[in-house]
């Protein structure tokens, strides 16, 4: 495949995909966005290596791209469980208060979560939580594709509206980058 072309898909599955991805991975990694972005440019650069085998007129690569991405978290904690953590009097000083601000986060997201009501609660799950597709969430749901994608725009404009009225602007931020 020439580089150009698989260049010019990299482009746009980025521009297609990466916060939304991004999102998923700080969810799925307990708000580490830093490691987030590492499996977010390796998922990339895989996507690149693959780039003649996606198909993006079918609207399959999102589905591949958050594969992959969920198998890079499960190795990067098979990694991490297969090594002792060295912790240093500079870890621990700083370890309460992110964990803590990650906690009041977490919670303000449950929360306005909950607050939608079921059709949009539903999407929402699909789409960030389980890492469906448009497409996916709307064949499990047994809704249209353009009804998925209304219901995922009003729920995140709600959410983030939530976020805000609660004062958790950091899980508002969030939100606003794709969750």
């Amino acid at each position: 495949m020439e580089e150009t072309r698989a260049a010019t898909i990299l482009d746009h599955l980025y521009d297609a995909h990466g916060a939304v991805l991004i999102g998923y991975l700080v969810g799925q990694l307990g708000g580490d966005r830093g490691k987030a972005e590492d499996i977010a440019q390796e998922t990339l650069l895989r996507a690149w290596r693959h780039a003649g085998r996606l198909d993006l007129e079918r609207g399959l690569a999102r589905g591949w791209l958050f594969r992959v991405a969920r198998n890079l978290v499960i190795d990067a904690r098979r990694a991490q469980s297969a090594r002792p953590t060295e912790v240093g009097a500079a870890g621990l000083a700083g370890e309460g208060v992110d964990t803590t601000e990650e906690m009041v986060t977490a919670m303000a997201v449950r929360a306005a979560v909950q607050d939608l009501s079921r059709d949009h609660r539903a999407v929402i799950v699909h789409l960030y939580l389980r890492g469906f597709t448009a497409v996916e969430t709307a064949r499990a749901l047994g809704i249209p594709l353009g009804t998925v994608k209304s219901r995922a725009h009003h729920a995140l404009r709600k959410l983030r509206q939530a976020l805000e009225d609660r004062g958790a602007d950091k899980a508002s931020r969030l939100v606003t980058a794709g969750m």
